[in-house]
This record gives structure tokens, sequence and C-alpha cells, in this order.
């Protein structure tokens, strides 16, 4: 199943303070994660700081691919999951360095030999995860659950994988907002 390419509508203001459409079209960084095949990162937008400035600022979805929102910031994309295969569950944790560097949050990847699922991360942000289209199961470190369309997860900067044992590809869209881990809690380690 093939996802249809995404459109992005910007809305800006005139030199006169005329709301106008600034922007009408596809999406202009657009990147395929070399080390996991198939699982595309579609940015959408980007904020920085808070609270967010409102004008006419340049596109934040251009330059080097970022997993984690800005500090104080909010990210959001939509991703497409490809069915996880037998050979990327015996050897995709030896690729996950070179993945989360790619998405430039080399410090995310949690993999361990005892992990899971080959794409455990953990980043330090409140992320809601919305599927848009097919089935994937949010593993946890002790719990997983499986979502389909319609289903909103609020991830709380828990160690987790988006494993998509469907066979067929998944997409979801994220809003990352920029979060602080809770003192009290377990250390990412």
């Amino acid at each position: 199943m093939a996802f249809p390419p995404i459109t992005r509508v910007v809305t800006g203001h005139d030199a006169e303070g005329k709301a106008i459409i600034a922007e009408n079209g596809p999406l202009p960084h657009v990147a395929e994660i070399a080390a996991i095949p198939g699982t595309v990162f579609h940015e959408i937008w980007a904020t920085e700081g808070a609270p967010a400035p409102v004008g006419n600022g340049a596109d934040p979805t251009l330059g080097p691919l970022r997993l984690p929102p800005p500090a104080q910031g909010t990210r959001i994309r939509i991703v497409d999951i490809p069915p996880d295969t037998e050979d990327f569950l015996r050897h995709g944790a030896a690729k996950m360095q070179d993945a989360f560097t790619q998405i430039g949050d080399a410090e995310a990847s949690t993999v361990a030999e005892d992990s899971p699922h080959p794409l455990m991360h953990r980043t330090e942000s409140v992320d809601y995860g919305v599927v848009l289209a097919g089935e994937c199961t949010l593993v946890l470190d002790r719990d997983e659950v499986l979502l389909r369309p319609g289903h909103v997860v609020v991830q709380r900067g828990t160690n987790h994988a988006w494993a998509n044992r469907s066979g067929q590809p998944c997409r979801m869209l994220f809003v990352l907002v920029d979060g602080r881990f809770d003192p009290d809690l377990t250390s990412r380690d």
C-alpha cells in the first residue's frame, strides 16, 4: 500500500497585515531513514521557544533532520512505518546507532541485548502519536498495545518502540513537545 503524498498549507500575512496562504504544496523535507528501509519522515513544521513566535519566519523544516523538538518548542511530522521483517528483528539492533544518528539524536536509542524491539528509544519530550492508516504496536519495557486508526498515544518520555507486525505499512502523525524528565523517575539509562 502506497500512501498519498502530503500537501502542506502554511498561512501568513501580507505587507498590509492581511491573512494569506504563504505556501500550498508538497513538503520540502521528506527523508527515508537509510538504516530502516521504508521508514519515511515527512517534516511538517516546528516551533522554537515558548511562547512560539507567530509571524512570517523562515521554514523551520529546512536543514538537518532532527528527532526531538527544538528547545521549549514543538515538532510535527508524519512517519511511514514499514512492516517489521524477520531480518530487521534479528539484525536491526546493530543499525540503530546509524538510524538515530541520521535523525539527529544518536543518544535516543536505548536498544540493548534484552530489548523487546530493535527500535527501542527514549526522548525527553511529550509526544502525541495518532494512527492515520494501518496498524502499529506500541512496545514499552513491560507492556504493549495494538494501535489502529483513531488511536492516540500520549507518550511521556518512556522507553518505547513502534513495531509494525501487520504486514502492511502504517502511517502515524506525531506532535512532539519539548520536556524535562521528572528527576523522581528512572533515569534514561
